[in-house]
């Protein structure tokens, strides 16, 4: 999630666009809206709008006043108002596309969880906050194994400490509800901190963590989607995708968002298409649906008395079949709407020797011919008469 121009050091971490180690386009992290009115100017005599939005850990973002009036641009580490004590985070949005972002999450501008900044982060707030972060991993290890020795059905998927280092926030998994009133105390009391329990959905947590996807792209809901609607099983159907859990489940287990992508160009497109389990009475006999495809508006058809050789036809020609059909009539045969007759290939046809393959020596040379050339030619030298001087 870099752009072309974004370079990297020894470890591998994107330099930016000179802006403080974040890219100037702000690409390189999760869930990122670009600012296309950063160009604008604003009206003569309107004021800048006062919220901006802050991201923190794993694209988790809020909106935060700046009552302050304090100079902030996209990339700003600063200080905010959290409960209790204050949070780090970095600035993602500022001016009017905030209100988009506001008006799209359902969140009034005079709302209670619209806290407000402090000020800009000062070098010793993002020292508390860096060591903070760097115990997360060795506090979420320790917090799995406290877990499992108190027999709880339940996943810690990821663990944010707040910017001053004083709470952190554990998000879980569970299928059932969890009575965690005795781990809260277990941790308190090894790690010397507030502790917040926060359970999440299954597509959630993939969200917060992220990953590759079968695409071999990253995941759509840790990059750019926000809301998870339902898939069934359908969406597959009309598609004509196998229906094999391995490959219709993402990441989190669920069925994977992209199948809703395409839904709506397939169900426009299967409007025309007649339905697969209607027969096609022919005078040649019952001619049974196999296979379509949907966007080139073929359908393929075989009879049952000769399975092995399908007819393709198009929609309008299978309707008007069926139509046909209705009316207590036979068509003659398939083949006279049929514009290409699939004949499968032979078995010898299908798998012919192109390029010797079936030799595994053909490559290899033959030692004993060249043994026998070389007794022969001493023979010969033998035999010959030698030339007198």
């Amino acid at each position: 999630m870099s752009c072309n121009s974004c370079s990297t050091d020894t470890n591998g971490v994107p330099k930016g666009c000179k802006s403080n180690g974040n890219c100037g386009t702000g690409s390189c992290d999760k869930l990122t809206v670009f600012d296309w009115l950063s160009n604008m100017t604003l009206p003569n005599g309107q004021s800048s709008f006062n919220i901006s939005e802050v991201r923190f850990k794993n694209g988790r973002k809020h909106f935060f006043k700046n009552t302050k009036n304090l100079a902030i641009a996209i990339g700003d580490v600063v200080a905010v108002e959290s409960s209790p004590g204050h949070d780090i985070g970095t600035v993602s949005l500022t001016g009017e596309l905030v209100k988009i972002q506001m008006r799209k999450k359902d969140v009034s501008f005079d709302s209670e969880e619209v806290k407000q900044i402090y000020r800009k982060a000062s070098q010793r707030d993002i020292e508390v906050w860096q060591t903070a972060r760097d115990k997360e991993q060795e506090v979420q290890r320790k917090s799995r194994l406290i877990v499992s020795r108190l027999g709880l059905k339940m996943k810690l998927s990821d663990i944010e400490f707040q910017g001053d280092g004083n709470k952190a926030t554990f998000y879980y998994t569970a299928d059932d509800r969890v009575d965690f009133r005795l781990l809260i105390k277990e941790l308190a009391t090894t790690f010397k901190i507030r502790v917040e329990m926060k359970q999440v959905g299954l597509r959630q947590e993939a969200a917060r963590l992220g990953g590759i996807g079968s695409c071999g792209r990253e995941l759509c809901c840790s990059t750019w989607l926000t809301d998870f609607r339902s898939v069934s099983t359908s969406a597959a159907r009309y598609q004509q995708l196998s229906l094999n859990p391995q490959k219709l489940a993402g990441q989190c287990g669920k069925l994977k968002c992209c199948l809703n992508y395409e839904l709506d160009s397939y169900l426009d497109a299967l409007k025309n298409f007649p339905k697969t389990d209607t027969w096609l009475q022919t005078e040649k006999g019952t001619a049974v649906f196999q296979k379509m495809d949907i966007f080139k508006g073929l359908l393929w058809y075989a009879y049952k008395d000769n399975p092995m050789q399908w007819v393709d036809l198009e929609a309008e020609q299978v309707n008007e079949i069926i139509k046909i059909n209705k009316e207590g009539k036979k068509v003659a045969s398939l083949e006279m709407y049929a514009s290409k007759i699939n004949v499968p290939a032979e078995p010898e046809a299908a798998f012919t020797n192109v390029v010797g393959q079936d030799s595994l020596t053909r490559f290899d040379k033959n030692k004993g011919n060249k043994s026998n050339k070389r007794r022969k030619n001493r023979n010969n030298k033998r035999k010959s008469p030698r030339k007198n001087a």
